[in-house]
């Protein structure tokens, strides 16, 4: 298809394409690339060497159109006389760029690494050679992405064609650069590892059907079914106005999912915005060969910690180095019928290797939309090589979701990459389940009803929480999605009290409700609502903030709990830098005893729905077979 498209566009006629040219399936998308055909014309603009690795900077052709090059800059790193290395191709996120950190980072582990600068921001120094998409819509300059297949100014075809999105144009450049590594004295064509956050997660599913690719790892991207809605939750989908079915039929990552013959990790968050978890299990139960592995961070949206993190590096020394033995997933089954009512989640672990079991962690949630759904830890017990966990349903109209995290302490500790402490620790995602409100009614699962008043004694720590910056003074943020959970949400007209220890005098501490963050299908607006408390002095504070002082920027109060998503603790500074000028003093605050008072609790609304819309119409969708 490309080879025919390149020649099409050297003599200015690919726009002419007939509507009966078009390819209908991602085969026939990328049926006639041959990403060896073309020249790569690699120019080197800067090396240098630090530590014993080599830093080169980059640039190679991707392919030319209406007799244009198009051309993608790179960062390439190596260890000094290495030969017959294992490639990595890394693939940045949206608004990101090319790191030489990233490309370094991998070099440091025995590989040869290109870090592909598909998006065109500057690398290197100002004025240096970089990518160039000759003027079609790509990167995030002028023009900029083009999201659909629609033909627009500067498209490629003049008719809704697939060749008209830019993912394809970044796939084809992170395929040209795995013919870079083939062509290099250090690197090993035969052993070529995958990988991309984000955006490059996405283009790291739409590149691993390349046979080339010998293992892959996407992170919080690449679900596919974006443009679908979540199961029980109307409107959802992402909205594209034309030529959805097209889209869908050769750039949506769900019908790349099926084509991957490579191992897989996929590096996930359980709050994701961006690969909502049920949609990356889609996916992920698509891949012909069951040789894959899951980490999912609990509570984090588009990051990780550093054991889930590991589980990528883990992943590449075993596929691509054969220097470590990853552990199998954990198998699972979540049992219904009991003889009080409770469902038990039951975890088996791989116990065959030499890692050390470390941790068997238990979640379990309720929330019908992944990205806002508190997930409970449960309290796990063991007998033998079994695991098992009690998960109490609070309402039986809700569906049930479960996993678990298997930790096990590798007896190394594995240098990390920037951001992340080194680890010895590795942590991989069991068999993730989940009940329909139908299976829990008819397996004569019980309910809880009870209301709890207490959000958080930190018995067990932050462990229900996402903590971001924890030991940067001016830039620490705590996040839970608690007070989302049915037990947790906060009573009408209650107060939100809780102690709080400084170390030093005039700070402002900002308590944030974060409300129908990422339900805009309800048709009430995400509003982030926002108590601004003065600590005048150093020492013990016992705080009672009423609802009426949780207030947006622009004057709006919040009327009630109903509908928030999440609860957030940072600096005044960091959230209200229009109101309050000073950065925090002293060190990170305690927190103590954070609990609802007064109040009186209140039935809430099913926080999915958008008005008019009827229960039974949502729970429909759990009457249909779940692909």
């Amino acid at each position: 298809m490309v080879r025919t498209l390149l020649i099409l566009l050297l003599f200015g006629t690919a726009r002419g394409v007939s509507a009966q040219d078009v390819p209908r399936s991602v085969e026939q998308t990328w049926a006639d690339f041959d990403p060896r055909s073309e020249p790569l014309e690699t120019e080197i603009i800067r090396e240098s060497i630090d530590d014993g690795i080599v830093l080169r900077q980059v640039r190679y052709v991707v392919g030319t159109w209406s007799g244009k090059k198009a051309r993608v800059a790179a960062f390439y790193a190596f260890p000094k006389d290495g030969q017959r290395l294992p490639g990595i191709v890394q693939i940045h996120g949206g608004g990101q760029r090319a790191m030489p950190e990233t490309a370094r980072f991998w070099a440091s582990h025995g590989y040869a690494a290109v870090a592909v600068n598909w998006g065109e921001h500057v690398i290197g120094q100002q004025g240096d050679p970089n990518t160039d998409w000759a003027g079609i819509p790509a990167g995030f300059l002028e023009p900029k992405h083009h999201n659909d297949v629609t033909p627009g100014a500067g498209t490629l075809h003049g008719v809704a064609h697939p060749w008209n999105s830019s993912w394809l144009l970044y796939s084809a450049a992170a395929r040209r650069a795995i013919t870079f590594l083939e062509r290099q004295s250090q690197a090993d064509g035969s052993r070529i590892g995958l990988t991309g956050h984000s955006m490059g997660g996405r283009l790291t599913v739409l590149t691993a059907i390349d046979p080339r690719v010998t293992a892959a790892s996407p992170s919080v991207g690449g679900s596919g079914y974006l443009y679908s809605d979540i199961a029980g939750v109307p409107g959802s989908a992402r909205r594209m106005q034309q030529n959805l079915d097209l889209y869908n039929r050769t750039l949506d990552a769900r019908n790349y999912w099926p084509l991957i013959r490579c191992p897989v990790m996929f590096l996930g968050a359980t709050n994701d915005f961006n690969s909502p978890m049920e949609l990356v299990l889609q996916g992920f139960r698509s891949l012909p060969q069951k040789n894959g592995a899951l980490s999912f961070t609990p509570h984090m949206n588009h990051r990780f910690t550093a054991d889930n993190y590991a589980a990528r590096v883990r992943w590449f020394e075993t596929h691509l180095q054969g220097t470590f033995e990853f552990p199998k997933s954990a198998t699972s089954r979540l049992e219904l019928k009991s003889g009080d009512g409770i469902p038990r989640f039951i975890v088996q672990p791989d116990l065959s290797g030499s890692h050390e079991l470390k941790s068997v962690s238990v979640f379990y949630g309720y929330d019908r939309d992944p990205r806002a759904r508190f997930w409970r830890s449960a309290e796990v017990t063991r007998d033998g090589n079994s695991f098992m966990a009690s998960c109490q349903v609070m309402e039986l109209g809700e569906p049930l979701f479960a996993f678990a995290n298997v930790t096990y302490d590798t007896s190394k500790a594995l240098h990390m990459p920037r951001g992340y402490a080194d680890t010895a620790l590795l942590t991989v995602t069991s068999e993730c389940k989940q009940a329909s409100p139908q299976q829990l009614a008819q397996a004569g699962v019980r309910p809880g009803s009870r209301r709890e008043r207490l959000i958080e004694d930190f018995r067990h720590g932050w462990r229900d929480w996402s903590l971001v910056g924890v030991n940067h003074t001016e830039h620490w943020n705590y996040e839970t999605h608690k007070l989302n959970d049915p037990a947790f949400v906060g009573p009408h007209g209650a107060s939100l009290a809780l102690e709080v220890k400084t170390t030093a005098p005039s700070n402002t501490l900002a308590v944030i409700m974060d409300v129908d963050r990422w339900r805009g299908y309800t048709g009430r607006k995400p509003r982030r609502f926002t108590a601004l408390v003065n600590l005048p002095d150093a020492g013990l504070h016992s705080l009672k903030i009423p609802v009426e002082k949780f207030v947006t920027p622009d004057g709006v109060v919040l009327e009630n709990y109903d509908f928030v998503t999440s609860l957030i603790l940072t600096p005044g500074q960091k959230e209200r830098p229009e109101e309050v000028s000073e950065f925090w003093q002293g060190k990170v605050p305690l927190f103590k005893n954070i609990h609802w008072h007064g109040g009186k609790f209140s039935p809430r609304p099913r926080p999915y729905l958008k008005q008019g819309v009827f229960a039974a119409e949502a729970d429909k969708a759990f009457r249909k077979p779940q692909n």
